[in-house]
């Protein structure tokens, strides 16, 4: 009898806690450029439908019930109000989540923080004690996917999945919009040469099927209207690999649909702010189509790329270029015009305020101490 005891509760702890009901890997997104809308995903062992309910309190005056039969869930609920915090749960059949909470976008001071390069998935308790809105990245989320994966499925979103469960409490309290970085699409080992398949899965198949984001997920903007700032993604990392085996991006040249895109979206400089996210060497890309990136790059307000492991602030032209990265102490590729380089672990922590209308970008150690510091003032 004790034995069968032992073996009973040895039993019970390798079981998943979703067997029993319980759904534990949780995340926010967006899928619209409007953030009275919230995106809400979970995974379930077993499929079924999809169920969020949510309100001002744990009583949960909302919901919102798609019947399908998925165990990848995705379901976007309206936010009527601005400020102060929403609670939610989903289920799906007899599988559910405790309650938990996210902010709503705020009306006074907007914080949002952006990472790069956390394949070591680090300690972030100075992102968490930050408290920010937003959580983005300038790229390389994942290591690859063929480790998990093997080689050349681009289906299988277990490296993203692993992500999630590393940082339960920061993904299920605050809308996570990452982009893309060669790594995220590597499902194949790069190898020394470029071999005869290609290394990276251009359309980023599984990173598309795991978020929801806008337009056309591998590229992406969002707007935040009540501190009137755009933040836009671009698939730009290995440019100088275009057209080889180990293309990573999508094409970039003048008439390509992603130039274009982004040539049409700074157009307008209506807007006090807008920020700029790739996972390329800023020298490289600024350079590119004689200039022409760099032109419309300074038609925003900065760039943010993840592409270095250190820290840097660069100037040109009266522009700022940012590198991030989490991994913060290996090889540097120092910016010509740098003006700030350190080799340690950061993150970035921006800051908008209405009142003045003003943005405070600081590069953040992950002890939270502040390495560089600078102020924008709006248009």
């Amino acid at each position: 009898m004790i034995i069968s005891t032992r073996l009973l509760a040895i039993a019970f702890l390798l079981v998943p806690a979703s067997v029993f009901g319980q759904v534990e890997r949780v995340w926010l997104s967006h899928r619209t450029n409007d953030t009275s809308k919230l995106v809400v995903n979970w995974m379930t062992t077993e499929p079924g439908d999809s169920v969020v309910r949510f309100g001002r309190t744990s009583e949960y005056s909302n919901e919102v019930r798609v019947g399908n039969d998925t165990v990848m869930h995705h379901v976007e609920i309206p936010l009527a109000e601005t400020g102060g915090v929403y609670h939610y749960a989903v289920s799906t059949g007899s599988q559910s989540s405790g309650d938990a909470t996210f902010k709503a976008y705020p009306t006074d001071a907007l914080r949002v923080a952006v990472v790069a390069d956390w394949q070591g998935k680090p300690d972030l308790t100075a992102i968490i004690n930050d408290d920010v809105h937003l959580l983005l990245t300038a790229g390389d989320n994942i290591s690859n996917t063929h480790q998990l994966c093997g080689e050349g499925n681009k289906e299988c979103v277990k490296p993203y999945a692993e992500l999630i469960d590393r940082y339960p409490d920061l993904f299920r309290s605050t809308p996570f919009m990452p982009i893309l970085g060669n790594h995220d699409k590597e499902m194949r080992p790069r190898g020394t040469k470029p071999p005869d398949e290609h290394v990276y899965d251009i359309d980023a198949t599984a990173f598309r099927r795991f978020f929801e984001l806008p337009d056309d997920e591998w590229k992406w903007h969002f707007d935040v209207p009540g501190f009137d700032v755009r933040f836009v993604a671009l698939d730009l990392n290995h440019i100088s690999d275009f057209g080889a085996t180990w293309q990573a991006c999508h094409a970039f040249h003048a008439g390509s649909q992603q130039f274009d895109w982004y040539q049409k979206l700074t157009s307008n400089e209506s807007r006090q702010f807008v920020v700029t996210l790739y996972n390329e060497r800023n020298a490289s890309m600024r350079d590119q189509e004689r200039g022409t990136w760099h032109d419309m790059f300074r038609k925003g307000t900065i760039a943010i790329t993840g592409f270095g492991y250190y820290a840097e602030r660069a100037e040109v032209d009266g522009f700022t270029y940012y590198n991030t990265s989490l991994s913060g102490k290996g090889d540097q590729y120092a910016d010509p015009k740098s003006q700030f380089l350190k080799g340690e672990d950061s993150y970035i922590l921006m800051t908008f305020t209405k009142k003045p209308m003003k943005l405070v970008v600081e590069i953040k150690g992950l002890d939270g101490n502040e390495l560089d510091r600078k102020e924008y003032s709006g248009k």
